[in-house]
């Protein structure tokens, strides 16, 4: 069975169900949408893509500027990237550090950059407490040097935290990461911070629209957007544009598009995001539940999530019913995602970490695309005319800054101002030699497999 892969295909089906993961067995109910969009509709705004972003989007412009969207979904709520993450809500920026932003645009855009990744886990915190039930963990993230040498790194990225944000960033020994919070083998000490924490992805994203349904969105689910063009809305007025969508069921009409479909943008969706982004194969595992005499003797005591500090990362936690998820690289192309041999590894690596789990099996594997950009960071973004608008290439920490560029995306639709910062000011770069992109992706894979391995 082939995977929906956003470089080949051109179309991520209608009305796909969930994929079969830990977190779509955990939905007690199917949340409640408009269903599908049977009758022609005139708006002044769609989103395409009930995720995070488009659900954020919708949500901000509903409540804060007082617009109606509605929302296009091709499959379900969260069928993309927002249901199938780890669930890791971090002040995280892309893969850019801090030290390259400051070193690029100065120190004032760089502190600019971190206040907008900060006011994200704010923006999902304060979205919780309205009463998403998304079984949220203890607070607190631990980032493992995955060998000796990388603690040296660790130790300078937290003193420069301290110093620049006054971040409360602990240090930990190897000592102390194996007896104060998991005996992982493979951590050669750690830094902790005592934000970040893990959530259920797929009931947050259901949480939102809730949110949105009640503020007056329309959320319809089963409704790709099949072809899209620009027509003239009168011959006396051929400046006035209106966007023109068609799904299988309807036509909508629209004076402003968000596209919110991130790493799971169609190949050749729309000529603004074309080559613009990298869709990356994340691999997920979540085992079965391990006894108090397992979690016992691999000293499990922590729910905070962990990441170690290799170029090819791998991340974890332990969940509510002590389950251990498990996280990495996954295939290059959707015609492999399903090889169990990804899975199989990641179990493998696992058990290398925890050398007492030899017999530990896993009960889901899924995996799901991360959308990387050319320069490490997010770009929201909009056509000349700003009738077409775009928030994606996350780099595999949208989570939290989804939220956050959904409600700036809802500012730059309501016509309002936003941040002069990169992030919101400069479209996603194009990659060169685009069609060649999975053959870099290969390339770096192999060069990160040497790099963590030697250097």
């Amino acid at each position: 069975m082939t995977m929906y892969d956003p470089l080949h295909d051109k179309t991520p089906g209608c009305g796909e169900p969930y994929p079969d993961s830990y977190w779509a067995d955990t939905l007690t109910e199917t949340p409640e949408d408009d269903g599908v969009l049977t009758q022609d509709v005139d708006v002044d705004v769609v989103i395409i893509g009930a995720g995070y972003t488009g659900l954020s989007c919708a949500l901000h412009l509903a409540r804060e500027h007082g617009i109606k969207a509605i929302v296009l979904e091709a499959n379900q709520t969260a069928w993309g990237c927002s249901g199938r993450n780890a669930g890791f809500i971090l002040k995280s920026s892309g893969r850019k550090t801090y030290s390259r932003m400051a070193g690029q645009w100065g120190e004032e855009v760089m502190r600019g950059i971190y206040q907008e990744m900060c006011a994200g886990v704010d923006t999902v915190k304060s979205l919780i407490a309205e009463g998403i039930d998304c079984d949220q963990q203890e607070a607190g993230f631990i980032k493992v040097a995955h060998k000796p040498s990388m603690m040296k790194e660790l130790i300078a990225t937290a003193k420069l935290q301290q110093k620049m944000f006054g971040y409360d960033v602990q240090i930990l020994s190897q000592q102390e990461v194996r007896e104060q919070y998991m005996d992982d083998h493979n951590a050669f000490g750690a830094i902790r911070y005592q934000d970040g924490f893990g959530v259920n992805p797929l009931k947050l994203a259901c949480g939102y629209q809730k949110l949105a349904r009640h503020s007056g969105v329309k959320v319809h689910t089963g409704s790709p957007v099949m072809s899209w063009h620009e027509e003239n809305r009168s011959q006396t007025h051929p400046k006035d544009k209106v966007q023109v969508l068609q799904t299988p069921n309807a036509r909508v009409q629209a004076q402003k598009v968000v596209i919110a479909t991130n790493g799971y943008t169609p190949k050749g969706f729309h000529s603004l995001v074309k080559d613009r982004t990298l869709p990356v194969l994340s691999q997920i595992i979540v085992t079965e539940p391990l006894s108090e005499q397992q979690l016992a003797a691999c000293n499990f005591l922590t729910s905070n999530v962990v990441m170690d500090t290799r170029a090819l990362k791998y991340y974890y936690r332990k969940l509510p019913d002590n389950r251990l998820l498990f996280g990495g690289r996954g295939a290059i192309t959707g015609k492999g995602a399903h090889d169990p041999y990804y899975a199989d590894r990641l179990l493998a690596v696992l058990k290398t970490s925890f050398v007492s789990l030899t017999d530990l099996k896993y009960d889901y594997a899924w995996s799901g695309w991360v959308c990387m950009a050319l320069d490490d960071l997010p770009h929201i973004y909009q056509n000349d005319s700003k009738s077409i608008f775009y928030g994606m290439g996350y780099c595999g920490s949208g989570v939290s800054f989804s939220v956050q560029a959904g409600k700036r995306l809802a500012e730059k639709v309501a016509e309002k101002t936003v941040p002069n910062l990169p992030l919101y000011q400069k479209a996603l770069p194009k990659f060169p030699l685009a069609p060649l992109r999975r053959v870099g992706q290969w390339g770096y894979f192999h060069y990160g497999k040497i790099k963590d391995t030697y250097f």
